[in-house]
């Protein structure tokens, strides 16, 4: 168990803060990081050639350290739509074949894909949510030999009810499915392992469980694909692009492994110091350790609302780092301006009402809501 970090943020004591799927509140460090930064721009002449292509280098080192692959295995991107779309553009789907995808499903994990069956003749799937919400089985049971891709995440990012990527990614190469993952509402609270699970791509931002900037994210490319096409073509991501003075000598090849795959301006020179930061106190608590020092939080919100008569996912199916809390008949109206009122943060998907929490939540934080449902259970 990891020991409160609240006083690693600038979060008043007033606010309790359940809403880290929503946006993550940045540490001081990254903020600190992030002036530095913005200063330094203000001051060009500094710029040399070689920052932008050092600015990013760290950051792709300590993501490839997170989910246990290579640097060269990642590529930086400004949305997780964008790395959605890259992993669109390579990954093939013949006449007849299909896509999955669930419920609910967010959706930058689904235009892509609509768009891309239309065009090969191809079809979406649809997994239903399962009644007793094992998203393993079913998506499991989904697969066949029909399946090209299987495009999913690694919990619902409306309750966090979760996947078993492991099996699933086992089940995909049974069949000879590509899986592309979004880890948006998981990457930095829930462990991955890239050689565990053996995606084809996995995107995510840094926003949320990365402690991270908006507009910046990382694309994990697996080996076999990276020889593809990348959505953008930009100098940055040509070979022989750090000798500036020969920018203009044209070249047909890139910059070796997923690095073809950078969004233009990769270099981010403000939002790569802060991501730095946040990707650096994440790996020093340890992936495994926050996501036992959460669950330990989501238990006890589970174990309350259970006492309420409120509806909570089961444990076996449960993300130790977000869950949903729904009411019998429905979320009773004006629970979110009560909530909001009392300066407890959440965000209310569906039906219910979403806890997620992160190590700057204490137990006061998690007793303040209770309070607030508690009024509103009957």
């Amino acid at each position: 168990m990891i020991p409160n970090q609240r006083h690693l943020f600038s979060i008043p004591e007033d606010v309790t803060y359940l809403n880290c799927a929503y946006t993550a509140p940045l540490m001081k460090t990254a903020e600190a990081a992030g002036r530095r930064a913005v200063t330094a721009k203000a001051h060009p002449w500094q710029i040399t050639p070689a920052h932008f292509f050092s600015t990013i280098a760290p950051v792709k080192e300590k993501f490839a350290r997170l989910v246990n692959c290579t640097p060269r295995d990642v590529a930086i991107i400004p949305a997780v739509s964008y790395g959605i779309a890259v992993a669109a553009k390579n990954l093939p789907l013949s006449a007849g074949e299909e896509i999955l995808v669930l419920d609910e499903q967010f959706p930058s994990n689904v235009y892509v894909w609509q768009k891309k069956a239309v065009q090969a003749a191809g079809k979406v799937t649809v997994i239903q949510r399962p009644e007793d919400h094992d998203w393993t089985r079913a998506v499991i049971e989904a697969i066949s030999k029909k399946t090209a891709i299987a495009a999913l995440p690694h919990c619902h990012w409306t309750d966090g009810s979760r996947l078993d990527l492991e099996a699933v990614g086992q089940r995909c190469r049974e069949v000879g499915a590509a899986l592309c993952i979004d880890a948006t509402q998981s990457l930095g609270a829930l462990p991955l392992d890239i050689n565990v699970v053996q995606p084809d791509f996995l995107l995510t931002t840094a926003h949320k469980w990365l402690l991270g900037p908006y507009s910046l994210g990382f694309a994990y490319v697996a080996p076999q694909w990276q020889a593809g096409s990348p959505l953008e073509e930009n100098w940055l991501n040509r070979k022989g692009s750090e000798d500036f003075s020969r920018l203009v000598d044209y070249r047909d090849e890139y910059q070796p492994g997923a690095a073809r795959f950078d969004m233009g301006a990769a270099s981010q020179f403000v939002l790569a110091p802060v991501a730095d930061a946040a990707l650096a106190q994440i790996l020093d608590w340890g992936v495994a350790q926050i996501a036992s020092t959460l669950s330990a939080r989501i238990t006890r919100v589970a174990e309350l609302s259970l006492e309420m008569g409120l509806n909570v996912l089961p444990s076996n199916v449960r993300s130790p780092h977000m869950t949903g809390i729904g009411f019998p008949d429905g979320l009773p109206e004006g629970l979110g301006d009560a909530l909001a009122c009392d300066r407890i943060f959440v965000s209310i998907r569906g039906t219910a009402v979403r806890v997620a929490p992160h190590l700057y939540t204490g137990d006061g934080d998690i007793l303040r809501l209770v309070e607030v449902l508690r009024r509103f259970a009957g």
